[in-house]
């Protein structure tokens, strides 16, 4: 077993999507399809003029799914139901990529500073700042007397998945959240976006937090009680051309 991913990966996300654009079935998956992984499909455009390759479309998930069925199915969501872009058509194939990322190595950090850049995807939770709650005394990573979190593990454990993660649950009263907030936020990054975007460690996190849905200034206190889990992605990619230079090999039909 592997945590590579590799070109087949990639060969086969084309196959599905030439496949459902002619209404056929895809051939098997030409590699071990009972492998779990959480996974992204992410297709690139090259423009007719030359140029970078830009997202023409790219969904995932942070939960473990069978190789085969997770690639056959983010690599139809990517293509086709990507809400930024139109569907891809017959018309763009020649001028596709198809990158694959397994996402491997979830991890608890030790703080919020506990991760490399580009290397490192990151996942963070923190409490509902619009519940108000008094301040505790907060341990290492997000714990306190207050967050009924699943205790971190000693040690450097590894999970699968995102969703075998130990997670921060904060247990409140109703009178403290009458109108029945979420009582964490959450928000996550791929390896890839904080150097795309020329981010320090620091403005990820607070990324992150933006996303999550909170609009206000984020601060020291909030990085230092927030959970930070990190990931890794061992990822492939493969043109147009490749993968027809792959069919020729295989001897499948044109």
């Amino acid at each position: 077993m592997t945590d590579d991913a590799l070109p087949e990966h990639a060969y086969y996300c084309f196959e599905v999507i030439r496949a459902t654009l002619r209404r056929t079935r895809a051939p098997p998956a030409p590699f071990d399809g009972d492998q779990a992984y959480p996974l992204f499909v992410t297709w690139n455009i090259r423009s007719r003029s030359g140029g970078e390759p830009r997202l023409r479309g790219c969904i995932g998930n942070f939960g473990a799914l069978r190789l085969a069925d997770g690639l056959a199915e983010y690599a139809k969501t990517s293509a086709f139901e990507d809400s930024r872009f139109d569907p891809i058509t017959a018309k763009e194939i020649q001028r596709l990529e198809c990158g694959v990322s397994l996402l491997t190595e979830f991890e608890l950090c030790a703080d919020w500073r506990d991760w490399e850049l580009g290397v490192h995807g990151i996942y963070v939770e923190f409490v509902n700042p619009a519940l108000n709650l008094p301040p505790q005394d907060e341990g290492s990573n997000g714990t306190s007397d207050r967050a009924g979190a699943d205790s971190p593990p000693n040690g450097s454990t590894s999970y699968r998945s995102l969703n075998e993660l130990p997670k921060l649950r904060v247990r409140v009263s109703r009178s403290q959240n009458p109108r029945g907030l979420a009582t964490t936020l959450h928000a996550t990054f791929l390896p890839e976006v904080a150097p795309a975007q020329g981010w320090s460690k620091q403005d990820a996190v607070d990324a992150a937090m933006r996303k999550a849905g909170y609009r206000g200034t984020v601060t020291d206190e909030m990085r230092r009680n927030a959970r930070v889990s990190r990931y890794q992605s061992r990822k492939v990619k493969r043109s147009y051309d490749e993968w027809q230079a792959w069919r020729t090999d295989q001897g499948y039909e044109a």
